[in-house]
């Protein structure tokens, strides 16, 4: 049966078909051979059910915010306000990069707005410093990944919604993650700059930082209402989205004035488009984890894996382990509504906090981002770089290596997660 949902879900990427039509057909084919007396209009309760929690509308508002201010003025100031104070330094346009991308993440919550938002302004500057191109590109992708990290987190209220977890802990619980891959990526960017032998920038004097901060000082309030609105319980992550497209319209159409009436239109096409495509897989998601869960699947796997002594430690291994080659060939949603429901009765037997679990879930969600061969932000990068796929994806395996060790210092050491979450809510 397994093998059949498998190998029926791989020939269908192979050949072509976008990945919703995996997600039903495989489904399909299980109750056609091994379950012919099941009513398929069950599997259609699934796929309503997959969509209905509430939690989810803040994706759609999250997903709007972002297209805001990626096509209004937040990036350039954020990337003028984090170039003034750290551009100086060895390798400080790359960290500079990363610092924008981390900024950004907190205010967008996407990784291919930040691909995009960022990318496009940095990597000029890093070419004309002298910085070698696939490092510029393979930097950019992953650093754009701390967006998944660092709230608002798309992937973490998806994570949420599945597991019944609190999106707001979630939040909270990111920023330590996130804040460890930036300093990890900084410290290779500044051994990286030292190699490639890049010349440094000039100094900028104080009046100059204190004039980049004033005018990052709106950009900046993005991060603030969200996560200052969730920690002192003024409204929940949900109306923090609604807060967060609200503040996005006021900043771009009255405060910058770089944004008119007529433009929200081709703004809101978008994010219906993409909004469907998220909603579509989270549906057909939800469908197939369900099948799964009745077919009893885990019950066979996951013994065997686990064996006679399943400790937490095991458990957090193969869950990472299992996330980084899903994300590897699937969307981050489609892995996060597969996979959650079959982990989520073990992590609750051997007492691991769920909260954890989805922070590290998270960032398997940000290195499928950026690992081959369907990395979104790969492709995202060939298209707003127009560069090949081998040169944006040479540089990559240093970061993704970063990558892990930051998830083993997470599993080795949960404070650096639970932390804050815990000085938040407990």
């Amino acid at each position: 049966m397994l093998l059949v949902m498998l190998g029926s879900m791989l020939l269908l990427l192979i050949l072509g078909f976008p990945m919703m039509v995996p997600l039903i057909v495989a489904p399909l084919l299980v109750i056609h051979f091994y379950l012919p007396a099941f009513d398929p209009g069950m599997l259609v309760q699934q796929i309503l059910g997959g969509i209905r929690p509430l939690a989810l509308i803040a994706v759609p508002m999250f997903i709007f915010a972002a297209d805001i201010i990626t096509t209004g003025q937040v990036a350039r100031r954020l990337i003028d306000f984090v170039m003034d104070f750290l551009g100086h330094l060895r390798g400080g346009l790359a960290i500079t990069t990363t610092a924008a991308c981390t900024f950004f993440g907190a205010v967008s919550g996407s990784t291919q707005a930040t691909v995009v938002a960022i990318g496009e302004t940095m990597r000029p500057f890093m070419l004309e410093d002298g910085y070698d191109d696939s490092f510029n590109m393979a930097l950019i992708i992953n650093a754009a990944g701390i967006a998944l990290l660092i709230p608002p987190s798309i992937s973490m209220i998806i994570y949420g919604v599945v597991t019944g977890s609190s999106v707001g802990e979630l939040f909270i619980a990111g920023i330590g993650p996130g804040l460890l891959v930036f300093i990890l990526f900084s410290i290779h960017c500044y051994f990286a700059s030292r190699k490639m032998n890049i010349k440094l920038r000039e100094r900028v004097s104080w009046k100059e930082r204190l004039n980049s901060l004033k005018k990052a000082l709106i950009p900046l309030g993005f991060p603030l209402i969200i996560l200052g609105g969730i920690y002192t319980g003024t409204f929940s992550p949900t109306e923090a989205a609604a807060v967060s497209v609200l503040y996005a319209v006021l900043v771009e159409t009255f405060v910058y004035r770089h944004l008119k009436v007529k433009d929200y239109y081709r703004i809101a096409l978008s994010t219906g488009i993409v909004t469907a495509v998220v909603f579509i897989l989270v549906a057909m998601g939800a469908a197939f984890s369900w099948l799964i869960a009745f077919t009893r699947i885990p019950d066979l796997i996951l013994p065997p894996l686990l064996g006679e002594d399943p400790t937490a430690f095991k458990l957090l291994i193969i869950i990472t382990i299992s996330y980084f080659v899903a994300c590897m060939f699937v969307d981050s949603i489609v892995a996060i509504m597969m996979l959650s429901p079959i982990f989520a009765p073990w992590v609750a037997r051997l007492g691991i906090d769920p909260i954890l679990v989805g922070v590290i879930v998270t960032m398997q969600a940000a290195i499928g981002a950026v690992t081959p061969p369907f990395g979104c932000n790969i492709f995202t990068a060939m298209a707003v770089f127009k560069r090949p796929y081998i040169e944006v994806v040479k540089r990559i395996p240093p970061f993704l290596i970063l990558y892990i060790l930051a998830t083993l210092l997470v599993i080795l050491f949960p404070d650096i997660a639970l932390y804050l979450r815990d000085l938040a809510f407990r």
